[in-house]
């Protein structure tokens, strides 16, 4: 176990192995049940999500997760999509999903180094939580965000089975969720290159001289973008925001206050705080 943990290829391996066990697993518990589609869907990613709970256990790294963010919407949309006469709309929201999601998963790969390795977060929840983190591993880690992506990718799914219209507010919509995902892009590879070559205690150049956070906010205007492309082109379905609004709370209220916290430890950071907006580079 020790050596194929240690090995970068086994691990690339098992994690591929592990997510088409979840993928199996949740498209046949979408298919015995007799619900609703958004509640059976729901049960399946639920399902596949304990499949790679059981794993990430198995092999006592978290970070098996880690993917599950980038590949669950494609898998969703493209499985929904299939067999269908696609509308216009329906195919620039999977262009834009699996933009997306290439390169959110190609970033992972890049930064993956083996399954020894697992978020620095998760070890720091281990050790303050204790006896607890099992509970908060498999509810914070695991389910929350699973339940976070879901919302967010139940408009693509919602346009692509009615079969919705595009439209230019749909358009400027899509245009936004692939222009997030790009400065999303454009910011991870900022940050490579300065980790790199580290020549100040916190990262000024490109992106990140404006926000502390510019892949964040990228992330956040990305699930926006496809909501409004939707709900634009039927505004009765506007509770479909909710996944935007969750993701976007996610954001605000764990993500970053965690990556400020790390920081905050250098000295320093109350200065560069106060000179670099958290998301938006707007002056109070």
């Amino acid at each position: 176990m020790r050596k194929l943990k240690e090995s970068r290829a086994l691990s690339f391996a098992v994690i591929a192995v592990i997510y088409i066990i979840a993928t199996v697993a949740g498209m046949a518990t979408y298919k015995a049940l007799g619900f609703d589609w958004w509640l059976s869907l729901l049960v399946a990613d639920a399902v596949a999500t304990v499949v790679t709970f059981i794993f990430s256990l198995i092999f006592g790294n978290a970070s098996v997760y880690d993917p599950y963010w980038s590949v669950q919407p494609p898998v969703i949309v493209m499985a929904f999509a299939f067999g269908k006469d696609l509308t216009a709309l329906g195919v620039l929201l999977i262009v834009a999903i699996t933009f997306w999601a290439v390169r959110l998963t190609a970033n992972w790969a890049y930064t993956f180094g083996n399954l020894t390795h697992q978020d620095w977060r998760y070890t720091m929840l281990s050790e303050k939580t204790g006896a607890f983190y099992p509970i908060i591993n498999f509810v914070g880690i695991h389910m929350v965000p699973t339940l976070v992506v879901y919302g967010c990718t139940l408009p693509a799914v919602y346009a692509i089975r009615q079969g919705l219209s595009l439209n230019v507010g749909s358009l400027g919509f899509i245009c936004l969720a692939v222009a997030s995902a790009t400065m999303q892009g454009i910011a991870d590879i900022q940050m490579h290159k300065y980790q790199k070559n580290r020549t100040t205690k916190f990262i000024r150049v490109g992106l990140w001289k404006y926000s502390r956070h510019p892949n964040y906010l990228g992330e956040i205007l990305m699930w926006w973008g496809v909501a409004l492309a939707v709900v634009l082109a039927e505004p009765s379905a506007w509770y479909l925001v909710a996944g935007a609004v969750a993701n976007t709370v996610l954001f605000l209220a764990v993500s970053i206050p965690m990556a400020d916290g790390k920081q905050s430890k250098k000295e320093g950071f109350a200065e560069y705080k106060k000179q670099t907006r958290m998301l938006l580079p707007i002056k109070k």
